[in-house]
């Protein structure tokens, strides 16, 4: 029998400290396959962001013409607590310059992988208490969004002459994430899949009606009765 067992016990129950949570730089780089939360990987904490439109998102499509987007440069992780604080960073740039109701912020990329860590103990004598290697598959311990070269992570839509306060607000965003992003001015109308000259020739038209921030498109199928083209005279 050891005579130090029975101390270590008690010290184990006292003083025993699980390690913190890790730097974001251990879980930077895309090394392995992507894990989701499933019915195998279960207790997998919150995501630390919830909301993924903020500001005016149910102002009409014909208001805001003018969108921007942070898009990245790497092939690379980006944690739930980093896209949190970049939409902090924007929306309070834009509330204090250009009030909350002349601006809609989209977060487009979601965290949906989930980051293990295997916790060591950090107490004294943990040497003996912990096991190394032995079993070493991590518990999870929170979740990133796996985000490719190229991709968008968040765009914002305001009016024309919002656009340098919008630029600003993305690029003080952007040094919550590592590596490195671009910021791009889009040549589409708001969050449409539409350039702008198009876009107004199709609103005159009628082939496009405005859907609250998006556009409803209307096509030359279907019955006469339901067209609205042909009731308005185009066809």
């Amino acid at each position: 029998d050891d005579p130090l067992r029975p101390a270590l016990s008690s010290r184990k129950s006292k003083n025993t400290l699980i390690m913190g949570r890790r730097p974001a730089r251990c879980y930077r780089y895309q090394k392995n396959k992507p894990y989701i939360k499933s019915r195998y990987c279960r207790g997998v904490p919150e995501s630390k962001i919830r909301i993924f439109d903020v500001g005016a998102k149910k102002a009409a499509v014909d208001l805001f013409p003018f969108v921007a987007h942070l898009v990245c440069d790497e092939k690379q992780q980006i944690s739930s607590e980093a896209l949190e604080a970049c939409r902090i960073a924007i929306n309070k740039h834009l509330v204090k310059n250009i009030g909350k109701d002349n601006y809609h912020i989209r977060v487009k990329a979601h965290p949906f992988h989930v980051l293990r860590a295997n916790k060591m103990l950090s107490c004294a004598g943990a040497d003996r208490l912990s096991s190394g290697m032995r079993h070493s598959y991590g518990k999870p311990i929170g979740v990133a969004a796996r985000v490719d070269i190229g991709q968008i992570l968040i765009s914002v839509r305001s009016k024309d002459a919002n656009e340098a306060t919008v630029i600003e607000a993305i690029r003080r965003g952007k040094f919550k994430f590592a590596g490195r992003q671009k910021i791009l001015k889009s040549l589409k109308w708001g969050f449409t899949k539409y350039p702008r000259e198009k876009y107004v020739e199709m609103r005159r038209a009628g082939e496009l009606s405005a859907d609250g921030n998006i556009v409803k498109v209307h096509t030359r199928r279907g019955p006469l009765a339901k067209s609205a083209l042909y009731l308005a005279g185009q066809e």
